[in-house]
């Protein structure tokens, strides 16, 4: 069974806040329509960080915003056991979070890339 690892909680909250905070109720009052459409498309905000080992090829994770657990394949290049780090950005529109898009790098190189939900 695959071991799922985990996003730092307190750091994902942040950068949703944040995206909130900018996108706040009265921002979004005093823009004028044709420059809220401007803002319309998503923002991906921040970066986490955790550190993690190549397991059977793979990397798994658990996402938040999206609640998914997932595993994301590494190349066998990159031998099982290698230490590895995975990286989450957060995707917002208008301050509310619509996905996540995750990042795997390995003996330096970035491995895989991927988004989930609106981003």
């Amino acid at each position: 069974m695959a071991d799922y690892h985990s996003f730092d909680e307190k750091e994902v909250q942040d950068l949703i806040d944040t995206a909130a905070n900018h996108y706040s109720a009265d921002m979004l009052k005093s823009t004028a329509p044709g420059d809220l459409a401007l803002h319309a498309s998503p923002m991906k905000l921040g970066e986490t960080c955790i550190a993690l080992t190549v397991e059977n090829g793979k990397v798994c994770l658990k996402l938040p915003v999206v609640d998914k657990n997932i595993c994301l394949p590494i190349p066998s290049f990159i031998p099982n056991g290698t230490a590895a780090q995975a990286c989450l950005k957060i995707c917002t529109t208008l301050g509310f979070p619509t996905g996540v898009c995750v990042t795997v790098s390995a003996l330096g190189k970035t491995v895989v890339h991927q988004c989930f939900g609106a981003c």
